[in-house]
């Protein structure tokens, strides 16, 4: 069984655990997934139609020149009327659609399909692709290495004068350097107060003496995400700045500790928090301990107090707890992990030990 069909029959699964026998899939990554056909449709439809029994179908739109696709397509060009076209093709019953279905198609669809119930049906998607196989393994490996390389290569270029801006260009040219297709997200880099905020954009401000520096960065290849946070110091250390580094340190050790197949993810989060706590500083871990990513940098399910769900062998997420300090400075450090049966891979090699650069 090749690896689509596999893929597909893993979805069916899901269906049949949910009570569908149809699924509208149109998320874009989500038909890659499942076909191998990389299309960006832009605002045009694109949808793959999973049944539970009998051939799939993909809708695809002239524009993409695909050629033989090697399955049932139905082509159309931008004068088509998408519910018309699609509505033949939809039983009666159940249809589970994608939570990224615009309203500009679902709602003419379901107007042309009044014989069908249309229900939230992207888990059964999500939930095959939160499990990575031994190839999207190898290509998320790929891409935290790559990461990690850009990440010693992005913290030897600060230096003085530099500013927030400059670093996050410099890390674009060195992922082009690796034959990436992009960002996973836009970089962030964030020095001194300005680290107090977890998601800031880099800008203007430039690098002193005393400067936590917080880079938290991700490539994409081969069609994978990586992500990873790393906090260096510029020169010098306040002792209150470097109790904080290794409290989030002992955070992140511990949560990763506890990573394997059958460990409620709440807990792996819980085992950070209660680090961060017990120091004192537990008001200031503002967010959920880490996020599931695969060909998105933020996919469905996350480590965090509201998912009692367990771990699963072959699921990727992040870990990366924080502590920010409002108008004075952040720590965070993450890596990403695959669950294994008995434990975890870490993605990231990067040292989480205190570095002063500068010096």
């Amino acid at each position: 069984m090749d690896i689509f069909k596999e893929r597909i029959e893993r979805v069916r699964k899901e269906m049949a655990q949910a009570g569908l026998d149809q699924l509208l899939v149109t998320d874009h990554l989500s038909i890659y997934y499942l076909t191998g056909i990389d299309v960006i449709p832009m605002e045009r439809f694109w949808a793959y139609l999973v049944r539970a029994e009998g051939e799939n179908l993909l809708f695809a739109n002239l524009l993409f020149a695909l050629g033989d696709t090697g399955m049932p397509t139905i082509s159309f060009d931008d004068n088509a009327d998408v519910a018309a076209l699609a509505a033949p093709h939809i039983r009666p019953g159940t249809l589970g659609v994608d939570k990224v279905m615009t309203a500009r198609f679902l709602l003419p669809i379901q107007a042309a399909c009044p014989d069908t119930r249309m229900v939230l049906g992207s888990d059964c998607v999500d939930n095959v692709r939160a499990i990575k196989d031994e190839e999207e393994k190898e290509r998320m490996r790929r891409s935290s290495q790559i990461n990690d390389a850009c990440m010693e290569k992005l913290a030897a270029f600060i230096h003085e004068g530099v500013t927030e801006k400059e670093c996050a260009k410099y890390l674009v040219s060195c992922y082009e350097e690796y034959g990436c297709e992009g960002q996973s997200f836009d970089g962030i880099v964030s020095f001194g107060a300005n680290a107090a905020d977890p998601h800031h954009s880099p800008d203007g401000t430039v690098v002193k003496e005393g400067d936590c520096i917080v880079i938290d960065i991700g490539c994409k290849k081969d069609h994978y995400c990586s992500d990873m946070t790393r906090t260096f110091f510029w020169k010098t250390v306040d002792p209150e700045y470097r109790k904080v580094y290794e409290v989030v340190r002992e955070a992140n050790a511990r949560a990763e500790a506890l990573v394997k197949a059958g460990v409620p993810l709440q807990e792996i989060d819980r085992a950070a928090r209660d680090v961060i706590a017990a120091a004192g500083y537990g008001e200031y871990f503002t967010h959920r301990l880490g996020h599931f990513i695969g060909m998105e940098d933020h996919e469905k399910g996350d480590v965090s107090q509201m998912n009692p769900k367990p771990a699963q062998a072959g699921m990727v997420f992040s870990i990366e707890p924080g502590i920010y300090l409002p108008g004075r400075m952040g720590v965070r450090i993450e890596d990403l992990v695959i669950v294994t049966e008995d434990g975890c891979e870490i993605l990231n090699q990067v040292e989480k030990g205190l570095r002063v650069l500068g010096v």
